[in-house]
């Protein structure tokens, strides 16, 4: 069992960032065969999930419809003006698990990791724990 972290960097305000290699990675260097990667976003304002990662408009589509059913301007009483950012966290998640099998993370074909920050540009930490079954 090993934990490691790395940064992830924003560049927008809402962004979806793949980290699949990265988590890769830190499988690859934990040499666990078969087990679980763990990976959680320690952050109130940014999270993490899978999803499709053939077509850049998937992620266009989801960060799209977040920001219309969560404007960064609405009705919010939360007075550091980022409302919208924590409310879209809470929905989208701070961790999520993959398994491992063959030393290689099981995903789907089309499947990658993203970082979601939903109050950038910031430098985030993810958290990475691996462990072996």
């Amino acid at each position: 069992m090993s934990m490691t972290s790395f940064t992830v960097k924003s560049r927008l305000r809402n962004e979806m960032i793949d980290i699949t290699h990265e988590v890769a990675q830190a499988v690859s260097q934990a040499g666990v065969q078969s087990g679980v990667c763990y990976l959680h976003v320690p952050h109130t304002t940014a999270a993490i999930t899978i999803n499709e990662n053939a077509d850049p408009d998937v992620r266009r589509d989801i960060l799209s419809a977040l920001a219309r059913a969560f404007p960064q301007h609405g009705d919010y009483r939360h007075s550091e003006g980022n409302s919208d950012a924590h409310i879209k966290t809470s929905l989208v998640g701070s961790s999520v698990m993959v398994l491992i099998e063959s030393g290689r993370l099981v995903l789907g074909t089309w499947q990658s990791i993203f970082f979601c920050e939903f109050d950038g540009p910031r430098t985030r930490k993810v958290h990475c724990k691996v462990m072996h079954s």
